[in-house]
């Protein structure tokens, strides 16, 4: 699956920005997604993940009641909805996908199967 990531941009604090992730090739519904982010020096992490069908979604405590990840399988894309933005939300963040056979969301970035390139949120104070 390809997967490309738009929507990024330059937001002021408190501000609010949608990303969002378009798969092509094989099913959507068949991968569970996710969004991670990197900032520069630090290791990528974990955003949030949805399941096959969208009925589950984990988020990063630190981003909970901030953002909501959702999909749409018939559009095959997946979004990210971020508000009440801070400084610290400041990466270029990625989406991915892991090929799976039940709706278990996962955390960790190794066990994802593919990436897209970045798509990169400043958020100025």
């Amino acid at each position: 699956v390809q997967l490309q990531a738009s929507g990024g941009g330059l937001v002021q604090a408190g501000g609010s920005l949608r990303l969002s992730c378009a798969a092509s090739g094989r099913p959507f519904s068949s991968y569970v997604m996710g969004w991670f982010r990197q900032a520069p020096g630090k290791e990528r992490e974990f955003v949030a993940g949805v399941s096959r069908n969208g009925g589950s979604t984990y988020y990063a405590d630190f981003v909970k009641g901030r953002f909501t990840i959702s999909r749409d399988n018939a559009k095959s894309t997946m979004y990210l909805q971020m508000n009440s933005l801070k400084p610290e939300d400041t990466a270029v963040y990625y989406c991915a996908a892991r090929f799976q056979y039940n709706d278990y969301v996962q955390s960790r970035a190794p066990v994802y199967d593919y990436w897209g390139q970045g798509t990169q949120v400043t958020v100025s104070s």
